[in-house]
Order: structure tokens, then C-alpha cells, then sequence
């Protein structure tokens, strides 16, 4: 049975899980360090941890959209500069 009754795959499974465990990762930093106050980053924009998680999924998902449709697969050179945008997002953004 698996995943077959949603025609989803593991990959597939693996993201949404992926976007729950960064969700809870997320809330347990909050608790743990309440406040989160906005910053001004390099973009001129005031963001929270929160938009800068939904900043560095959303730039993540165009990356391999990019990616997929100039160069195809595989995909693990999309993953490197996803890890590297997010890193870059919560740092200076």
C-alpha cells in the first residue's frame, strides 16, 4: 500500500516531512528563545525567524524549479545551493 493511494513518492513524503520538522524545529526555538523581534537585513526588508524560514523555503522551491527545467536531474546540485541560500537567508536577510 505505501504511498501509492496519493500517487505521491518517497521523495515527495520526504519534503512534506522535511517542511513539518522545520515547522517544529521552529516552534521549539520560539519556546525556548521567545521574542524573535524583527530585523532589517540586506534586502531592506524587517523579518521575523518565521519569514525568513518561509523566505528561504520559497527561494529553495524556485531554485529547483530552475534547475530542473534548464539542467534536469540529478538534483543534488539544487540541494547545495538551497542549503547555501537558507544559510545565507537567516544570516543576512
Amino acid at each position: 500500500m505505501g504511498l501509492s493511494w496519493m500517487a505521491w513518492t518517497w521523495p515527495t513524503a520526504a519534503f512534506f516531512a522535511f517542511i513539518v520538522f522545520c515547522l517544529a524545529v521552529m516552534s521549539a526555538w520560539e519556546y525556548r528563545v521567545p521574542g524573535g523581534s524583527p530585523r532589517r537585513g540586506v534586502f531592506g526588508l524587517d523579518t521575523t525567524r518565521g519569514d525568513r524560514l518561509f523566505i528561504s523555503l520559497l527561494g529553495s522551491a524556485f531554485i529547483f524549479l530552475a534547475w530542473l527545467g534548464l539542467m534536469g536531474t540529478p538534483l543534488w546540485g539544487p540541494l547545495g545551493i538551497a542549503v547555501v541560500w537558507g544559510l545565507f537567508v537567516f544570516r543576512f536577510v
